[in-house]
């Protein structure tokens, strides 16, 4: 399964210059990782942020954002935005803080 280049770019531009970050291609697309905690990634059908079970009724608030099922179980704490939601810079800006949020309290790997 290939990612969405275009999202993949979006993403990016969105975590530019973030200390701790890197790329790992992972599950078909390509996850963005902090200080070695997986933080969102992008695959074929929009994108994917780790917000943690605190978080996650904030994130499925926003339109566009479902729980993460892609194994087809429930991923707690993961949650999937579909391409609508990713067009939308507030809705990807509030994903990406609930996700820094979350995962800045995770210690490195």
């Amino acid at each position: 399964m290939a990612h969405d280049n275009g999202l993949y770019e979006v993403l990016r531009d969105d975590l530019a210059d973030r200390p701790g970050l890197t790329e790992k291609r992972m599950f078909g697309g390509v996850a963005f990782m902090l200080n070695g905690n997986m933080l969102c990634g992008v695959h074929k059908d929009g994108a994917m942020y780790r917000v943690g079970k605190d978080n996650e009724p904030a994130a499925l608030a926003l339109s566009g954002v479902a729980p993460m099922t892609f194994t087809g179980r429930r991923m707690g704490g993961f949650v999937d935005a579909d391409p609508d939601a990713m067009a939308d810079d507030t809705a990807r800006a509030t994903l990406l803080e609930l996700a820094l949020e979350y995962v800045g309290t995770l210690p490195p790997k």
